[in-house]
């Protein structure tokens, strides 16, 4: 099973359902860079990524009273963030910016989530060169979505191999079949162009289970 939500977790949701609404930036502030990626990962783009991630805080606000404790916090917000970026994919492809801001107008009292800032801000300790970074993220960027999302959630957020199924809907062995699928890709594109840099940073992408 998927590791449970941290006790300091428990007793936040508790307290915010109780009331205490002012401590859901506190629970949600650890999510926020994983939201993002994720979301940027589906949509490709960095507005709609932000308008995405932000809608996301809201329903997971709106919806707090639905998580049952039985999985990590983070892999309930990632999984709303995920279907708030399909949605958003579905909506495109039949009309171009509908009303993707819909949802939030259903919503009811006078409290609502601070817009969370710096959702750009995505340090990674992999992407400390500037240019060998760009290359990673180029890379990343243009995998099939199937394997992006499964390298953005095991080599860039290290979430586990449960985690990151469960985040993704899918199986445990897919997720293990699509990873080797997806370093294969990265190690194909980029070994000629990583010949520049030191080999200092060996096995980012793929020496890892």
């Amino acid at each position: 099973m998927v590791a449970p939500p941290s006790e300091q977790e428990t007793d936040w949701i508790r307290r915010i359902l109780a009331g205490e609404r002012h401590l859901f930036h506190d629970l949600i502030r650890p999510c926020e860079r994983s939201i993002y990626l994720l979301l940027f990962s589906l949509l490709k783009n960095e507005a709609d990524a932000e308008d995405a991630a932000q809608e996301t805080v809201i329903k997971v606000f709106q919806n707090l009273h639905l998580f049952r404790g039985d999985a990590q916090f983070r892999t309930w917000v990632l999984s709303i963030a995920r279907n708030e970026g399909l949605g958003r994919l579905r909506k495109l492809a039949s009309r171009r910016e509908d009303s993707l801001d819909a949802a939030s107008e259903d919503q009811t009292g006078d409290y609502t989530p601070a817009i969370l800032t710096s959702w750009r801000e995505v340090p990674t300790e992999a992407l400390e060169q500037k240019e060998l970074g760009t290359l990673l993220r180029q890379a990343i960027e243009g995998l099939p979505e199937i394997y992006r999302n499964i390298v953005i959630l095991r080599d860039i957020e290290e979430m586990d191999i449960r985690e990151t199924a469960t985040v993704l809907g899918i199986s445990e062995g897919v997720v293990k079949v699509r990873l080797h699928r997806a370093r294969g890709m990265l190690q194909r594109e980029l070994a000629p162009k990583l010949k520049a840099f030191a080999p200092k940073r060996k096995g980012f992408l793929w020496g890892r289970a």
